[in-house]
């Protein structure tokens, strides 16, 4: 059986289809770290984290911000099923901004009740938004 020579990629979030295409190649924020899927990758389960992905037709990539879910690759399909995936420039960064600083207030507080670890997970997607936004502003 001959190898696939591209991969159908598919983004779902609880909302709305984020992408379906064929792609050359991908890379996801896996929980164990980044790793990369190519057309025949043998099939895997596996977790997502916050992070940047990426994917590449031709010569041309595209970036997402991505957090939390799951996804499943076969060796001609990648599905990704995520809580949040924001293409780079559908994000607006005057919000990812504003969430950054309200999640630094939180951490910064001294208040006893404050959940630290919901804090945490809100700066850690503001930080990736604008990571990922500031990528769709540098290309040419």
């Amino acid at each position: 059986m001959a190898l696939p020579t591209k991969i159908q990629l598919e983004i779902v979030t609880p909302d709305k289809s984020v992408v379906r295409e064929d792609v050359d190649e991908v890379e996801l924020p896996g929980s164990d770290g980044y790793f990369g899927v190519l057309p025949g990758h043998t099939p895997l389960l596996a977790t997502l984290q916050v992070g940047e992905m990426w994917y590449r037709t031709g010569a041309e990539k595209h970036y997402l911000a991505l957090a939390f879910g799951f996804v499943e690759v076969l060796p001609d399909r990648v599905t990704v099923l995520a809580q949040l995936a924001e293409r780079a420039q559908d994000i607006d960064i005057a919000r990812a901004e504003a969430a950054k600083r309200r999640a630094e207030e939180r951490m910064a507080a001294s208040v006893p009740d404050i959940d630290f670890e919901r804090a945490r997970v809100a700066m850690m997607k503001s930080l990736i938004r604008l990571q990922v936004a500031s990528r769709s502003r540098t290309q040419v």
